[in-house]
């Protein structure tokens, strides 16, 4: 398997072997998702948007069985390799949490920053949720559709129902439901005190799906960790609310990897 990724950098920097900042996208989303923030942050620094495996960019689609937490870290370590970056900052939203999880567990020596949106140690009933989820999405049977249904439950702002339809619309059922299982399953709860890197913990004000509890799960585990709300924001808070986001986001950098990030 490929792994890919949408680049952007410095025009008079040295990209390839930068230390960079590494996008992980939701199960529901594309790296497509992170484009708010390649636009914003690229001027100053490497930054790639992880296309995760089955998640419809990369075609032809892989096995089904080959879409797991673990895999999924491996495309992101995959996307550090081709950039010649023995070490990055992870950013994830959702799915792209856990696998920050995933890639502390496998290959932490690797992580020199941590920023956790919209995510969870540990779903609440996940194996029940993600089950219910893939019911849907079989019962269903067309992505798109399923996609306008889930933009609808997401409480998104006009202009974002067309994208998330979009990002929905190129996966398969087959690859979706495989991701669902591994997006909603995980426990990584024994992991967060061993975390020791500078650590945000973001939230969207108005994110049902993984509200401020879960958030606060995480950062009471995570010594020194920074909690925050990103406000006017569902879910996917880094594109409802960008600018909010892109804010918060460079601040943390600034205060905390800048002298990593040269």
């Amino acid at each position: 398997m490929i792994a890919a990724a949408r680049l952007a950098g410095p025009q008079n920097a040295g990209a390839v072997g930068a230390l960079p900042l590494l996008f992980v996208h939701g199960v529901g989303s594309t790296g497509a998702i992170w484009d708010y923030q390649l636009r914003a942050l690229s001027d100053r620094r490497l930054c790639a948007a992880v296309e995760l495996r089955g998640n419809g960019t990369q075609k032809p689609d892989p096995d089904p069985a080959l879409i797991t937490r673990d895999g999924y870290a491996g495309d992101v370590l995959a996307i550090a390799d081709a950039l010649r970056a023995p070490r990055f900052v992870v950013v994830g939203c959702s799915l792209g949490g856990v696998v920050a999880f995933e890639l502390w567990r496998s290959a932490r020596r690797r992580i020199t920053g941590m920023v956790l949106l919209g995510t969870f140690a540990r779903y609440p009933q996940g194996e029940e949720y993600a089950r219910q989820v893939r019911a849907q999405a079989l019962e269903i049977g067309d992505m798109r559709a399923f996609g306008e249904l889930r933009a609808a439950k997401l409480g998104l702002p006009p202009q974002r129902l067309h994208e998330t339809i979009e990002q929905y619309g190129c996966k398969t059922t087959e690859c979706f439901m495989a991701a669902t299982q591994a997006t909603w399953t995980g426990d990584y709860r024994d992991l967060l005190s061993s975390i020791d890197v500078p650590t945000l913990v973001a939230y969207g004000e108005y994110d049902t799906i993984a509200p401020r509890a879960l958030a606060e799960e995480i950062a009471s585990g995570i010594r020194g960790s920074e909690l925050t709300c990103i406000p006017a924001a569902g879910h996917v808070a880094n594109a409802d609310n960008p600018e909010a986001f892109n804010a918060i986001l460079n601040d943390f950098v600034e205060r905390n990897l800048t002298q990593e990030l040269v």
